[in-house]
């Protein structure tokens, strides 16, 4: 069945995915959206994610999982899709500590088997979800892409940079264009269960007291979805293009002579744990009752991205405040959850 000029979204009924899909298909445009709804976090929220998505006449889902091979492959012979949007991930830095295997098969196997999918269909451009976890013990703030990110932390951060590697390998070998885009801390209506607003919100709301790691000194560069969707796709519009200015005797680590780059995506604007808390707090109308807990093992301390390149490639501008953010997921989440 091929479509015409289709963009493969995996993780389609993620956080971002359907955000992105979504934002799509109002343009007009045709997704091929493709997960495999696993129960991580609430397959009832990944559901009616999808649902929405489900509602548009351009928009074909197919439930598979990238780690299998044979369903990744049937997927490409049979949409041939001309770009790709690649979302799908085992996500969560604290889970990849206990439960490694599922890192393995979904970000290393998985994003193996999507790559030989873009191969063979030949797509004009291939954007990736990398993360800002990739700068570890990393001390230099802002993060910028020149720097070398060869000291993870955790597992899914190793996945992260291998993804990277990986990309690039196709990129050398095979000229597809491929972008990788490193998110930093994404928040908004629809967001993850795992994440720390969607914990904050529903145990506050409840009366119960919040877990704040670091003694609520982290810091994070915390980016709202709508930021984040607008720069994706500009991203997506662009495809990647080989650097006439690298230079192999001293290699940008973001550039290469292959059409390939790496680049930030994040707020640019860093906040304190607390100051979130804070915003949240304002946002119920209703004080927290914190345990203070320390750092867990895995979890950066701080986090604040250099988006300079990004805004010089594709005008990336992110415009959302923290206080307006966080009020927003708080309006979305008393409709979708207290209107049930």
């Amino acid at each position: 069945m091929n479509l015409p000029a289709t963009t493969l979204i995996t993780g389609c009924a993620g956080f971002i995915g359907m955000h992105c899909a979504e934002r799509l298909l109002a343009q007009g445009q045709h997704v091929i959206g493709v997960d495999n709804l696993n129960s991580y976090y609430d397959v009832a929220l990944k559901q009616a994610r999808l649902a929405r998505l489900q509602a548009h006449p351009h928009f074909l889902f197919a439930q598979a999982d990238i780690a299998d091979r044979n369903a990744m492959h049937k997927l490409f012979a049979h949409t041939r899709p001309q770009r790709v949007l690649h979302l799908a991930a085992q996500a969560g830095v604290r889970y990849s500590i206990d439960q490694p295997d599922d890192y393995t098969d979904s970000n290393l196997l998985g994003f193996g088997h999507l790559l030989q999918g873009c191969r063979a269909a030949q797509v004009s451009h291939l954007v990736f979800a990398s993360s800002s976890s990739v700068y570890g013990g990393n001390a230099r703030l802002p993060y910028s892409e020149r720097d070398a990110v060869d000291h993870p932390i955790s597992y899914y951060a190793a996945t992260k940079k291998a993804n990277e590697v990986m990309a690039h390998t196709y990129a050398h070998l095979y000229r597809i264009p491929v972008t990788g885009l490193r998110f930093f801390t994404v928040y908004g209506p629809w967001g993850r269960p795992d994440m720390a607003l969607f914990k904050f919100t529903r145990a506050m709301l409840a009366g119960e007291a919040i877990d704040v790691y670091g003694e609520g000194r982290l810091v994070r560069d915390f980016t709202y979805i709508d930021d984040i969707v607008e720069g994706v796709l500009r991203v997506l519009d662009k495809p990647a293009t080989p650097d006439p200015a690298y230079n192999p005797a001293a290699p940008n680590p973001s550039t290469s002579s292959a059409p390939y780059r790496i680049f930030n995506i994040g707020n640019s604007a860093p906040t304190v744990l607390m100051d979130y808390i804070t915003a949240l707090e304002s946002a119920l109308g209703t004080t927290a009752r914190k345990n203070m807990l320390p750092i867990q093992p895995g979890d950066m301390h701080s986090t604040a991205a250099d988006t300079s390149a990004l805004a010089a490639w594709v005008g990336f501008a992110p415009s959302t405040p923290v206080q307006t953010g966080v009020a927003r997921f708080v309006n979305w989440y008393r409709g979708f959850y207290e209107g049930q």
